[in-house]
């Protein structure tokens, strides 16, 4: 592969990748030394058709967390602010907002912890209500909501990748620093770095004159043989985690500043985020040929390919997908970024067959595969995946609930036992309704919305709830029950965190009699 992001062979390849894994739109910047190439290709929308270019803005993603792991660094580092330090306890600095359903995690998680997916709080994200609630969430809501959201391991035992952890650092920086953390990134890190076109959140990408710059976003569909257009909405409790719009040819400008250490990014800061904190998969079922496991640092991820460290991330919303990486040594690194939930497959194996080039691999030696993960593609719905990693559920035993009836059971209660508002205190209230002859749930003013519809399973309590995101689609299963106390129904439970064994459960509000 050659690495000039212009040459034929680079272009026919990427072209080659993206029809493999339905990409309409794709764009990468490749740094070595002072020098830089980028190259776009594509379509950042598909009608009316608009070209990719390497100024074409798309929402990075959880790429995102590593500009947010900066920021608390540069507080670190500022005598400005000589309570902010990696070790400080979170609910020392936050006393009022920062408080998790058990007195030790309050008690003891760090700011280090929370930016390097260790708390023990498992993601909870169909938790948080996204700007089309009547109460959306913002950063210091999602931080005071932990108390009521249960935890799924001991302090620091796994890595648990968490979202709101990073949103929990935004609200310490706007307290601590008495300012948005949009004008924060802006005077600290977009303005210093020349990331002009750089904004967090596409409605200020729009508010700047940016609009028509932005890409749609896509999501691929198998049966149909067609793209189905998703918006990028903004989505204010997300931010730290994800939100950030940028183009490769303004992203690899922190790479570079990474890579060279170069203002607002002093040696010190950069020691701050790589210092490596806990292992992705101690186990090693995922590590690839040559390639050591990798450890999470501060919003990035750290391994050893033959030798040499890498460090990267990744970033997923519905329909955008992003990834850097960088290796410090040979001051060597690129930004990818693209329109659909294919694009991790497609940088992925460009990221690798860069760096063998860049290490001079012969190409016998070069093993790559198609990137599918069949499993993962859930994940690509909630955002901020990091780019290749998730907890170690896949290497653990199965706790699922045991295999129900392949075929459904007849309902016999009527359905209008089941229908009224359920309520939890760390998820809010669900309404359960009818809709075409079936129980039914509307969930799209959260984060991470979705509806579902109820198939009875067994016992007139099991069901099987079909969801569908309402940016994406799809039908994803999810388990579901209802509670009885007599021949009422006074609970329902959802399996809406794969982290925890038990279900989420909402208490039925039972209307007064009049």
């Amino acid at each position: 592969m050659d690495l000039s992001s212009d040459s034929p062979t680079f272009a026919a390849r990427v072209e080659d990748l993206m029809k493999q894994h339905h990409v309409p739109g794709f764009a990468i910047a490749i740094t070595r030394g002072n020098e830089v190439k980028s190259a776009g290709y594509g379509h950042a929308s598909l009608d009316p058709p608009i070209p990719f270019t390497t100024d074409t803005l798309v929402d990075i993603a959880s790429c995102s967390k590593s500009f947010t792991a900066a920021a608390v660094g540069l507080l670190v580092d500022d005598k400005n602010y000589p309570r902010v330090k990696y070790d400080a306890v979170v609910s020392h600095l936050l006393p009022e907002d920062f408080i998790l359903p058990d007195e030790t995690y309050t008690n003891q998680v760090t700011v280090d912890d929370i930016l390097s997916h260790r708390t023990g709080m498992p993601r909870h994200d169909p938790s948080y209500m996204g700007p089309r609630a009547e109460h959306p969430d913002t950063p210091r809501s999602i931080t005071r909501n932990l108390r009521n959201l249960p935890v799924a391991a001991p302090l620091r035992s796994k890595y648990i990748y968490n979202n709101m952890m990073f949103t929990v650092a935004v609200h310490l920086i706007q307290v601590v620093t008495q300012q948005s953390f949009s004008d924060f990134l802006q005077e600290r890190i977009f303005r210093p770095l020349g990331m002009d076109s750089t904004s967090l959140q596409p409605a200020q990408a729009r508010e700047r004159g940016f609009g028509e710059r932005l890409a749609m976003g896509h999501s691929w569909d198998e049966d149909t043989g067609s793209y189905r257009t998703i918006t990028n909405p903004d989505a204010p409790e997300a931010a730290g985690a994800a939100r950030i719009v940028s183009s490769v040819d303004d992203f690899i400008k922190w790479v570079q500043a990474l890579i060279n250490r170069q203002d607002p990014i002093t040696e010190s800061v950069y020691r701050g985020l790589v210092r490596m904190r806990t292992f992705v998969h101690p186990n090693g079922r995922h590590t690839r040929p040559y390639t050591s496991p990798t450890i999470y640092a501060a919003g990035l991820e750290i391994y050893y390919y033959r030798g040499f460290q890498v460090i990267e991330h990744g970033g997923s919303n519905p329909g955008f997908q992003s990834r850097f990486f960088f290796l410090p040594e040979l001051n060597f690194g690129a930004a990818m970024s693209g329109n659909s939930n294919g694009v991790h497959g497609v940088a992925a194996i460009l990221s690798r067959g860069l760096v063998d080039e860049a290490l001079g691999i012969p190409q016998a030696e070069r093993k790559y595969k198609r990137e599918t993960h069949p499993k993962k593609e859930k994940e690509s719905t909630k955002d901020a995946d990091s780019s290749d990693s998730d907890s170690d559920t896949e290497d653990e035993e199965d706790e699922s609930p045991e295999s129900q009836p392949k075929d459904p059971q007849p309902l016999t209660t009527p359905q209008t036992a089941y229908t009224g508002t359920y309520e939890n205190r760390g998820y809010h209230t669900m309404v359960v309704e009818i809709k075409n002859d079936k129980l039914f749930i509307d969930t799209t003013t959260r984060s991470f919305g979705f509806t579902a519809t109820f198939e009875h399973i067994s016992g007139q309590t099991k069901f099987m709830a079909h969801l569908s995101y309402w940016l994406e689609g799809g039908d994803w299963e999810m388990d579901a029950e209802f509670a009885f106390d007599g021949d009422r129904v006074v609970r329902m439970g959802l399996k809406l965190e794969p982290e925890l064994k038990e279900m989420i459960w909402f208490d039925r509000i039972l209307e007064q009699s009049t």
